[in-house]
């Protein structure tokens, strides 16, 4: 049994079973990888796949098993490397960061901006996408961390390091109604206008359905939902809604045709936070990022939230 059978095996599974496209991801041949599966298969007397004709159909019910332990074993191999590189080279390796437009184009520039001037040897990579996607991310070992809001749809494999709080507002184009209220922003007046906002926040749970549910109000319609805040503005100026968003996403420079309400007092704040596996061994330079993005957060303290065992309560 060798590592790249196994990696082979896993890349598979994650391209949807599609043999080209995981070659293509681990740039080598499709007869290649086909050939070291079916040599993994027969040292270890199973089908991980089960095939129709040359096509790979769906997993097996144990070549689901040894996907698993395959991963386990893939991300233990990565971190006794991290450990080796710690001490050979510390200020070299690389950072995948997975997190919300939202985050990248607003909260991140200056963090990045000053991590790079430190660890200029540091390949560091963003990916964006919607919660569940970076949720999937660091759970598949494609990102090391993630920064999002509490609609971070983790599994039970991933802590939460909290870093902040952001609040909502409300952004209009010139002469909308909401502009001339007299009054600071209702509950009631936000729901006469269709909602350009996040795409989480058609979330039954999400802090915007539960303010329009405590003032026993039907939620508005959603005239458009998008995970990218610039693509939200976008449509806010062409009149086809009330823009809700983060208001740390309003750009005083770039909005000027904007014109932003605070509706803080309406909604809960949000809170941001870093998800990380709790198997995953972190660099020096990750460390560093993450006190960066949020200075309370030291490495005894990091350690703390990743590495103690979760308390169960089994009290009835």
């Amino acid at each position: 049994m060798k590592l790249q059978q196994l990696r082979y095996a896993l890349e598979v599974s994650r391209h949807n079973l599609n043999v080209s496209e995981a070659a293509e991801a681990l740039f080598t041949s499709q007869p290649g990888i086909s050939k070291q599966i079916r040599l993994l298969e027969e040292e270890l007397g199973i089908q991980i796949f089960i095939r129709s004709g040359k096509r790979v159909v769906s997993v097996s019910q144990p070549g689901k098993a040894v996907l698993e332990l395959a991963e386990r074993i893939l991300r233990d191999v990565q971190n006794i490397k991290n450990i080796g590189n710690e001490f050979t080279e510390q200020d070299s390796g690389s950072l995948i960061i997975a997190t919300t437009h939202t985050q990248a184009r607003y909260a991140l520039p200056q963090v990045v901006s000053e991590f790079v001037k430190k660890y200029p040897k540091v390949q560091l990579s963003i990916k964006q996408g919607n919660p569940s996607g970076i949720s999937q991310m660091v759970m598949s070992g494609d990102a090391d961390f993630a920064i999002a809001t509490e609609s971070l749809e983790e599994g039970d494999e991933l802590r939460k390091l909290p870093c902040s709080e952001w609040t909502h507002a409300v952004l209009v184009p010139d002469d909308h109604p909401l502009l001339d209220c007299k009054h600071p922003l209702s509950i009631t007046d936000l729901a006469r206008f269709s909602l350009v906002t996040y795409e989480f926040a058609m979330n039954n749970n999400s802090n915007i359905c539960r303010a329009f549910h405590k003032a026993r109000l039907d939620m508005p319609p959603i005239a458009l939902a998008s995970a990218d805040t610039d693509v939200l503005k976008t449509y806010v100026r062409l009149g086809l809604g009330v823009g809700l968003m983060a208001k740390m996403a309003y750009d005083k420079q770039a909005d000027q045709d904007l014109h932003l309400i605070d509706a803080s007092h309406l909604f809960e704040p949000s809170q941001t936070y870093i998800a990380l596996r709790p198997d995953v061994y972190l660099r020096g330079y990750a460390y560093d990022f993450i006190k960066l993005f949020s200075s309370d957060l030291s490495r005894e303290r990091i350690d703390k939230i990743l590495y103690e065992p979760v308390q169960e309560d089994f009290s009835i």
